[in-house]
């Protein structure tokens, strides 16, 4: 296969298959092929469809985002509703820790406080515990509590600060576990993120460091015993705290420029001064070469920075389960209102969707009606066009397409009537041509059949005329050959004619020795008688021989006579001869002329044939066309009859039209 066969063959499997299917509407094709073969309310209720499913999907999505967005904030509300009252019993376990420690008579109440509020955090750990994930650190909490619950002394000081310090942080922990499982940790927020961070996270572990340092300071100048244990925890605190305070900070310094009228109700720089104060009693009494100072003293100033503290923490909390509530608000009247902004406009997109279906079915149910009407044959009623739409200019192109057909309509009337009128008179014209062709072709049978005939006799007399060439040059070579039979017998009788007159000359020489021979016999004689009796037999003999002499005188004379009449008789001949030859050349040179003519009128002959012949052909193929005429004139009658009866029957249909 050459390469050109191969670009054909490749271009109409491509024309055929899949480029034949976008050949015309190119990307658009699927589509256009589809929507041809459905009705406009299907291929509205398609359109609807496509616009109503990914409209549905972004509505469900921002029903799900926001619905997630709402959830994640009321999760996060329900975190805040655990943590409170954990953080409650975060208090209560620091005060129960710092009577345990320091053995103050108070320890029962706090204890009994301790207990109430763990009975609220159990409470809440029964209705969020599933929700939030917090089996594990809720059974560790569980496990250290029981273990203080009967005894909160764990031996000496050190080791029950210790014990009540591991209860704590794993509270600590439990509350970083409610902060996890509710989100309140990925809150998305900045601001409420930092101010989650200052009262769920960072704020407890900072009252709880604050809480250490103000117990172990306070054992340590109450006992005026500074272990190496107690020292190392001191330094462990004191490091930790200044790490929990710039935490704190930061976010306090975030707040303070997203949110100040929010951080206004927070007692900052309170709470700055009493940490200050608290860590400079610290540095002072207690991390020095030696212990200083009163207890009571101490531990005021420590109860003063985790009051304020506690009381920050406590306002963060508050403040953060506020923007909760808000944000929850903010989100649910956000999606209130995107949701009625959404239903309203699908509403208004479905009604324009209505309005348009009604405008279009109205405009086709319009144009399909006029056109039934026009299959029914009715041009009387026009079109009434609605507004300027599409379907109003289909409907004015329909009143047009009208116009022009009441005009076609008519002039098919006028033109079915003149084609009837015409076919009728091609049919009779038809007919006698017809007749006239029939007749002609009669005729030209007849010519045919003279032609043969005339033919037949051309070809008798060619064979005749070849016949009698044929004789004339036979004749003419006899008569050639009888000229030349003249030619020998006239040089014969020359030769015969000289013969004789030579026979002349002799016999008179014969003749003239008869004469001398008879002188010499009479000269014998006379010399016989003078000789006498001696001479008298010589006288015999000369008698004899002169009676021979004169006989053979009288036989020359008479021989000459005959030969001189049969000379002139020679003569005669001779010159009849001559004639009869030169008649017999004559009449071979006529001969001659004849076998000219005759081969002329033999070569006409045959050129007669042959033009006969074409003739009789042409007059054949003439009959035959006039045939083939004659059958062509009734196929045009025939023709012409059919095509009055079309006309006739297009001018009733055509009439089947009403014009007026």
């Amino acid at each position: 296969m050459t390469s050109d066969n191969a670009v054909l063959v490749r271009s109409a499997r491509q024309a055929s298959g899949f480029g034949e299917f976008f050949r015309y509407h190119g990307w658009l094709a699927p589509g256009v092929r589809l929507f041809r073969k459905l009705s406009f309310p299907v291929k509205a209720a398609w359109v609807s469809l496509a616009f109503l499913i990914p409209l549905s999907t972004m509505l469900w999505f921002l029903w799900s985002g926001a619905h997630a967005q709402i959830e994640a904030s009321l999760a996060e509300q329900r975190g805040t509703s655990y943590s409170g009252p954990l953080t409650a019993l975060i208090r209560e376990a620091q005060a129960r820790r710092h009577a345990a420690t320091l053995g103050e008579p108070n320890l029962d109440a706090t204890n009994a406080s301790y207990k109430k509020a763990f009975e609220a955090v159990a409470a809440m750990h029964a209705s969020l515990g599933k929700e939030l994930d917090d089996a594990e650190t809720y059974g560790a909490v569980q496990k250290a509590h029981d273990a203080l619950a009967q005894n909160p002394l764990a031996g000496d000081s050190t080791k029950t600060f210790v014990a009540h310090s591991e209860l704590i942080e794993k509270m600590l922990d439990l509350l970083r576990e409610v902060a996890d499982g509710s989100g309140m940790t990925l809150d998305p927020d900045l601001d409420s993120f930092h101010m989650m961070s200052m009262g769920v996270l960072r704020g407890p572990l900072q009252v709880e460091n604050t809480a250490k340092l103000h117990t172990l300071g306070t054992l340590i100048l109450q006992s005026k015993e500074e272990t190496p244990e107690r020292r190392d925890l001191l330094i462990e605190f004191e490091a930790v705290q200044a790490v929990l305070d710039k935490d704190m900070e930061n976010s306090f310094r975030e707040l303070e420029k997203r949110m100040p009228a929010s951080v206004a109700t927070l007692d900052m720089k309170g709470t700055d001064a009493a940490s200050e104060a608290f860590a400079a009693a610290i540095t002072a009494q207690l991390m020095g070469a030696q212990i200083s100072g009163e207890a009571a003293a101490f531990s005021r100033i420590g109860e003063n920075a985790l009051r304020m503290e506690a009381a920050f923490d406590a306002e963060s909390a508050r403040q953060f389960e506020q923007l909760l509530g808000a944000r929850v608000k903010r989100l649910q009247n956000t999606f209130a209102a995107q949701l009625g902004m959404s239903v309203f406009f699908v509403a208004v997109a479905c009604y324009l969707m209505l309005a348009f279906y009604r405008v279009m079915m109205g405009g086709l149910s319009e144009v399909s009606e006029h056109l039934q009407q026009i299959t029914d044959g009715n041009l009387t009623t026009a079109p009434r066009p609605w507004g300027n739409d599409e379907a109003a200019q289909l409907m004015v192109t329909l009143g047009t397409m009208q116009t022009s057909l009441r005009k076609m309509v008519q002039s098919m009337l006028g033109s079915a009537a003149n084609v009837h009128t015409a076919s009728g008179e091609i049919a009779s014209a038809s007919m006698d041509l017809s007749q006239r062709t029939e007749e002609s072709a009669a005729s030209l049978q007849q010519t045919t059949a003279s032609m043969e005939q005339i033919a037949e006799l051309v070809r008798q007399s060619t064979i005749t005329v070849a016949s009698a060439t044929a004789s004339v040059n036979d004749n003419a070579r006899a008569a050639e050959q009888g000229g030349q039979v003249i030619a020998e017998v006239v040089k014969t009788m020359e030769g015969i004619r000289t013969s004789s007159s030579r026979i002349g000359e002799i016999i008179s020489v014969i003749d003239g020795i008869a004469f001398q021979t008879n002188i010499l016999a009479l000269n014998a004689a006379v010399e016989a008688a003078r000789a006498g009796e001696h001479g008298r037999g010589f006288a015999v003999v000369a008698s004899e021989v002169r009676a021979l002499a004169g006989r053979s005188a009288t036989a020359a004379r008479e021989i000459k006579s005959l030969i001189n009449a049969s000379i002139e008789q020679v003569e005669s001949g001779s010159a009849v001869v001559g004639n009869a030859g030169d008649i017999m050349q004559a009449v071979v040179r006529n001969a001659t002329r004849v076998v000219e003519l005759m081969n002329q009128i033999s070569t006409s002959a045959q050129q007669q044939n042959t033009g006969v012949s074409d003739v009789s052909v042409a007059v054949r193929d003439l009959d035959k066309a006039t045939q083939q005429n004659a059958a062509l004139v009734e196929q045009t009658a025939a023709a012409s009859g059919a095509l009055a009866d079309q006309a006739e029957r297009m001018s009733r249909e055509v009439s089947f039209f009403k014009l007026a």
